[in-house]
């Protein structure tokens, strides 16, 4: 019996880094959504979403004119790939906002992106700058399913982006 309960304590002993840490679970927030995180990249690998949550989708947004001085339908007139980027999430956070949900509640995101027309390469660098502002942070660290793609035009001239999202809002909420 005293080797059983040394071989107990061992097993405790060696489990128990996991159990306070929470290492060998899955993230999960509060909200009881379970986030299976890719520990190298900022997105999730797969998300669980629990039943009795509402699913909020957002339509593709793109950013605002942020230079009123450049040609009209130019790049210039939206900015960069990362400004462009970046505006079209805060559009997306306000509209959440109104919707009662916030960031932390995306739980898919599409990214559709163009070539450059001077470079004729997108920016995917670019597009990483922006969305790291508002995924996988200190104040937000929720980080959705998200799926980049390269497309032949968007619907409005001058843009480099346009992003839709899904949010979940929890029971009650």
């Amino acid at each position: 019996m005293p080797m059983f309960k040394v071989f107990v304590s061992s097993c405790l002993f060696a489990i128990m880094p996991f159990v306070v840490t929470g290492s060998i679970a899955p993230a999960q927030a509060q909200s009881g959504i379970v986030r299976h995180n890719e520990a190298a990249y900022p997105i999730a690998s797969a998300i669980e979403v629990p039943a009795g949550y509402s699913t909020v989708y957002v339509s593709g947004i793109g950013a605002p004119i942020t230079n009123p001085a450049a040609p009209a339908k130019s790049v210039e007139a939206y900015g960069s790939m990362a400004t462009q980027t970046e505006e079209s999430l805060k559009r997306i956070k306000d509209i959440l906002r109104d919707m009662g949900v916030g960031m932390g509640d995306v739980v898919q995101m599409h990214v559709f992106m163009i070539a450059d027309a001077q470079t004729k390469k997108m920016d995917f660098e670019g597009m990483m700058q922006g969305y790291t502002k508002f995924f996988g942070t200190r104040d937000q660290p929720n980080l959705p399913v998200r799926s980049a793609f390269g497309v032949a035009q968007l619907s409005r001239p001058g843009w480099l982006v346009e992003i839709e999202v899904v949010a979940a809002k929890p029971p009650h909420h």
